[in-house]
């Protein structure tokens, strides 16, 4: 086996092995232009066996430690595997780094996390659309490697609610504050994407490992999903005409491409704005959703990838039950 080093576009053979949920990275991937390293396992025949990017320049704050992040994980041996991450851990700590974490590649924005649990409640069921998948193996090629549980999330499916009896509450206390909720425009879907994207920011800059992207990845992630996206279920909260919140589900389309009635709707993401934190505003987006997605049909859905100590946890727990858990390692590189 050898292992290549690179901090430059990686080789052809790096962008050979599928990633998480058979996902594929090219040299244009905005992730792997800002990585600060890129290691590459292959055998005698150049043919890849294990990969990943780290990151140690621009990573999250992190109390007492200084973090390097180890992303774009793939392996296909386990003894490549094993040698890969010790020589990126090695890496790491050569750069000073204190505790290395993965999977993340560089942001929360972008892929992270294993699934590690596939059926906490007994039954296991399908992944929905665009829940991340991977082998069984990878986590516990990391654990092998030294790595411990830093972080644990869950996805929580359940029956939609015929009626929600906290929803008139929720309405009148909106109404109370001059919150409206209105459906995405898809017709103006960039425009809107824009003027969302700095309030997807400043939502989210106080969650855990948070790091920002830039404007252009953030609208090139998204805005493919407007073809997918019922604005019913895409809802935007305004107080006197600025956007305060946001709402994104989405139809559970892996239902179709496996041939079923697609009859579930996916909550992916809410944010609200700091400082109108406290107000309900979250639940009321996720009881109005739940409403209207049972209004076009739907019958069940799913609650997506939430942080096991978050609020979210909170609310989907009125409604939903463990159907996956997932969890970020890291492994202490030096004294912090």
């Amino acid at each position: 086996m050898k292992l290549q080093w690179t901090t430059h576009t990686p080789p052809p053979a790096f962008f050979s092995l599928p990633g998480p949920s058979g996902a594929s990275l090219t040299p244009a991937t905005p992730s792997v232009r800002e990585a600060d390293a890129h290691g590459l396992v292959t055998d005698r025949h150049g043919q890849a066996l294990a990969r990943a990017s780290l990151w140690w320049r621009h990573v999250p704050a992190y109390p007492g430690e200084r973090l390097g992040l180890i992303g774009h994980y793939a392996a296909t041996d386990d003894q490549a595997a094993a040698h890969l991450l010790a020589e990126l851990c090695r890496r790491l700590a050569q750069e000073s780094c204190t505790l290395a974490v993965g999977p993340l590649d560089g942001s929360t924005f972008r892929a992270y996390r294993f699934v590690t649990e596939r059926a906490p409640g007994g039954q296991e069921r399908p992944p929905f659309f665009l829940e991340p998948d991977q082998p069984d193996a990878w986590p516990r090629q990391f654990v092998a490697a030294g790595f411990e549980p830093l972080a644990h999330y869950f996805s929580a499916w359940g029956k939609l609610p015929q009626s929600d009896p906290r929803l008139s509450e929720l309405e009148e206390r909106m109404r109370a504050h001059g919150i409206t909720a209105r459906p995405v425009d898809l017709a103006h879907f960039a425009d809107e994407l824009r003027r969302l994207y700095p309030v997807v920011l400043r939502s989210f800059q106080h969650n855990f490992l948070y790091t920002p992207i830039g404007e252009a990845e953030f609208l090139a992630q998204y805005h493919p999903l407007a073809s997918h996206i019922l604005p019913e279920l895409a809802l935007l909260a305004e107080r006197q005409g600025d956007l305060i919140g946001f709402l994104f589900a989405i139809p559970d389309l892996a239902q179709a491409r496996r041939g079923e009635a697609v009859d579930t709707v996916v909550i992916k993401t809410v944010g609200i704005l700091p400082e109108y934190s406290g107000l309900g505003v979250g639940s009321w987006l996720v009881a109005r959703c739940q409403q209207q997605a049972r209004a076009l049909g739907f019958r069940y859905v799913i609650h997506a990838l939430m942080l096991e100590e978050s609020r979210s946890r909170r609310i989907s727990g009125r409604y939903a039950a463990p159907m996956r858990r997932y969890t970020l390692y890291a492994r202490r590189l030096r004294d912090g």
